[in-house]
């Protein structure tokens, strides 16, 4: 009879421990929430961006680069073919991406492109890109020269680091130094998966350079978008479980202060930051279990996410574009210049809409 009630007793425990877990997933992902549509008028679908934009960055004179082709284990990917950075001139009307030719000692075949970063160097106005990549699905970091003359990236070098482990955005703060985010505990998938199904804020944000590697914040949930301000005092991060983008002060290349959270009500992915206004714009997945199960009747929507004001004691949020998975799936980035926004998104399609 005891060896029954400590059985019975352990069942009924697992069974409070699956049903809070469940019940913490459901908040995590943000499993019940609908969405209702808000569209931006005059949107328009990129020609030959078909399976992704995971991330896109703008340079001062409006030249978009784009990162597509991302396969991400768990994730639907519906191309067997090698990623490819595209370039889009925002003041071409014809907004028509081309790609861009890669040059030097490089593994095209497996390019997996993930985040990526543009930085200048001010000295001679080189301007380089800085990949995350996930060959064989291995994390690593590959900077290139952009060539703009030429439409070309030449490959510089690759960076590979225990610490860089899972690694899912970064930005580049020198020519060859960076800070990069870990969006899951191992680069185990199986381990990374039960650090988020126990909700442990395990992950961390990396900064790199070839003097110095070193965890430089960690408490996140799930660390992903990072991006920095236009003058370069602070670095924001989007914890994308906890549906915020935390706030660092960096004192130090490696000494960062966390400043504030700031709460976004969605799964927010990648940062851009405007250089003019200060301004942050999120790709944001409004239903993470709709964007995991990808069921085609229900298709995850998209969001986007304007946060102005952020340092000011009452920030702005406020929702600049949302769909319901009827025009895009799963956008992932924002990214505005002049009067028009670029929306990209995982694995599907990249939108451009008019603000104005």
């Amino acid at each position: 009879m005891g060896w029954l009630m400590v059985v019975s007793t352990i069942v009924l425990a697992f069974a409070v421990f699956v049903g809070q877990r469940f019940y913490a997933l459901n908040h995590l992902t943000l499993a019940n929430r609908e969405l209702t549509r808000n569209h931006l008028p005059r949107c328009r679908l990129l020609q030959d961006i078909e399976f992704g934009a995971e991330d896109i960055t703008i340079l001062r004179d409006g030249l978009a680069i784009l990162s597509t082709g991302l396969k991400y284990p768990g994730l639907p990917s519906y191309s067997d073919d090698p990623g490819k950075i595209y370039t889009l001139d925002m003041l071409d009307p014809s907004l028509t991406p081309v790609p861009l030719h890669i040059e030097g000692d490089f593994d095209q075949k497996s390019f997996n492109p993930h985040g990526i970063s543009a930085f200048t160097d001010e000295n001679d106005r080189s301007i380089y890109l800085f990949v995350v990549n996930h060959p064989y699905h291995e994390s690593q970091v590959e900077i290139f020269q952009f060539l703009e003359e030429k439409n070309s990236i030449v490959h510089l070098k690759t960076i590979k680091h225990d610490l860089l482990h899972h690694v899912n955005d970064i930005v580049a703060v020198g020519t060859d130094s960076f800070y990069a985010t870990n969006d899951r505990y191992s680069s185990h998938d199986a381990v990374g998966f039960l650090v988020t199904i126990f909700g442990l804020a395990w992950c961390d944000v990396v900064y790199y350079s070839p003097a110095k590697v070193e965890v430089v914040a960690k408490g996140f949930y799930s660390a992903n978008g990072i991006n920095i301000s236009p003058d370069h005092r602070y670095l924001y991060v989007s914890d994308i479980f906890k549906h915020a983008i935390e706030v660092l002060e960096i004192q130090k290349r490696d000494l960062l202060v966390p400043v504030k959270s700031v709460g976004v009500g969605s799964l927010c992915d990648n940062i851009e930051v405007d250089a003019d206004t200060g301004d942050l714009w999120l790709g944001c997945h409004p239903n993470g279990a709709k964007f995991a199960f990808n069921d085609p009747k229900d298709p995850p929507g998209s969001e986007v996410i304007k946060i102005k004001n952020i340092h000011s004691d009452q920030p702005i949020v406020r929702q600049v574009y949302a769909d319901d998975g009827s025009v895009i799936i799963g956008s992932s980035v924002a990214a505005r210049y002049g009067g028009k926004l670029l929306i990209g998104t995982v694995y599907q399609r990249a939108l451009c809409c008019d603000l104005r």
